[in-house]
């Protein structure tokens, strides 16, 4: 499913510094997006690693300490400045999902995931400031979940296939005092685009990067657990503003059943780019440099977020339903799909208090022509410390709703399959910080047409999650 190890490991956005939004056969989704959860100490910096991840989010794990930040998934040290040039990351996470009613089949499966990262700060090594390299080895394991619900969205975004592989590898250098940042290499995109920080709370692939995206392409975009090699470029035209773009090849490293290739012929190229409007109450009056800095590695939480985004495959793809003459599937060169993402704090206790309510809202249009998902629409609240005595947890309500684009609703039609609109679930879910190193997570959703056809009776899954992380 994708999902995005970031999501759940802690995206190293430029936000805060999400299995893909979907189903990982289809796209490697996000979101992240694994899901290792874990939350930084310090409270004012407190999220689940993860949208882009981590997706990611997808994997995450933040290390707070006195002099320094350490973070995993894909985030480097927020600075040049002292202590050691190598920075280490490791995380787990384990999760058991029963499928109690409806779906496919009822049934109970383990999965889990396990990632080690490297970020070596070149500055403190050779004098090279403003560069970094990270390196991010992930393995998953275990059952498919999906198996048993039937979904297209992604029950778990921690789905993917069994495997020891290169998450992300990649050269980053910052120029103009952190305002323009230069990434090259093997890179989740979702660690930066199409993420939002309330949205790494939840285990549903699709609320770390919306399905119309995750499900694109061949394969899916370069998102958890299968990325490509490309480059992404960022600015920041002001302190709360961020232009963002990237150019990656159009299929993700690992072709589907074809072994590892680069650039193959066909694979086309994957464009995208994202704007996106912050606003952080400690920037308001705020002069100097630091608040213009950018990149993968900077943890720095936003109080709302508003993004807009667009992606394009160069490459050419069969229509789900029309044909030739010789009934070969017309084919139609490139496919396009857009995003809009909002995200804000709603209330905080203020006072140096814990409790805060968050919320936020995905709209997603994708390719009609060669998806069968062609919109989505996400949302849902968080709510920060819940209980007087449980400052670090948080509860979660969201929903995700994935709508059939017209030609594959033809295509369903002319097989005689029974009709849907589309995939709806519902999300309810507790995050409970047992210790710094530990987190656990239970976890209900409730899928609405399973699959985004009438085949299926609705399904009730339940699951736990625990991660620890060092």
């Amino acid at each position: 499913m994708a999902a995005s190890w970031t999501a759940l490991v802690g995206k190293g956005s430029t936000e805060l510094s999400t299995k893909k939004g979907s189903r990982l056969a289809l796209s490697r989704i996000p979101r992240i997006q694994f899901a290792v959860r874990f939350k930084i100490q310090r409270k004012k910096s407190r999220r689940i690693a993860g949208k882009t991840q981590l997706l990611l989010g997808v994997v995450g794990a933040l290390m707070a300490k006195d002099g320094g930040l350490l973070t995993a998934c894909g985030q480097t040290a927020a600075g040049d400045r002292g202590g050691s040039p190598l920075v280490l990351a490791f995380s787990y996470t384990g999760e058991l999902v029963l499928n109690a009613a409806g779906g496919t089949r009822r049934g109970i499966t383990y999965l889990g995931g396990g990632g080690a990262q490297v970020t070596l700060l070149l500055k403190r090594l050779v004098g090279w400031h403003g560069a970094s390299i990270f390196v991010f080895v992930l393995d998953t394991h275990g059952g498919t979940p999906s198996n048993f619900v039937g979904d297209i969205q992604g029950v778990s975004n921690l789905e993917a296939p069994p495997a020891v592989r290169l998450e992300e590898a990649w050269l980053q250098q910052n120029f103009l005092h952190d305002r323009l940042s230069w990434l090259v290499g093997r890179y989740d995109l979702n660690t930066e685009f199409y993420r939002l920080q309330s949205g790494e709370l939840f285990v549903n692939s699709s609320l770390g990067i919306g399905p119309e995206f995750a499900q694109s392409g061949v394969a899916g975009p370069s998102i958890f657990p299968n990325t490509a090699v490309g480059t992404r470029v960022e600015f920041k035209p002001s302190r709360n503003t961020v232009w963002r773009a990237g150019i990656l090849d159009g299929v993700p490293l690992d072709h589907p059943g074809d072994g590892v290739r680069l650039f193959a012929p066909g694979d086309g190229l994957l464009l995208v780019g994202e704007v996106a409007l912050l606003g952080r109450p400690d920037t308001v009056g705020e002069t100097r440099h630091p608040r213009f800095q950018i990149g993968r590695g900077l943890v720095r939480t936003y109080a709302g977020k508003l993004a807009l985004g667009a992606w394009y495959y160069t490459a050419s793809f069969p229509d789900l339903v029309d044909t030739l003459a010789d009934g070969e599937p017309v084919r139609h060169s490139g496919s396009a799909g857009v995003y809009l993402i909002a995200d804000r704090t709603l209330w905080s206790a203020g006072h140096g208090r814990p409790e805060a309510l968050s919320g936020f809202v995905q709209l997603g249009l994708g390719d009609r022509r060669v998806n069968q998902i062609s919109s989505y629409l996400g949302g849902g609240l968080t709510l920060t410390a819940p209980f007087p005595s449980r400052a670090e947890d948080q509860v979660g309500l969201a929903v995700a709703a994935a709508r059939n684009g017209s030609h594959y609703e033809r295509a369903q039609a002319a097989a005689g399959a029974p009709a849907a609109p589309g995939e709806m679930t519902l999300e309810l879910t507790y995050m409970a910080q047992l210790a710094s190193y530990l987190v656990a997570q239970p976890d209900v959703q409730y899928v609405i047409h399973p699959g985004g056809t009438g085949a299926l009776a609705n399904a009730i899954v339940s699951g736990v999650r625990v991660s620890i992380s060092h």
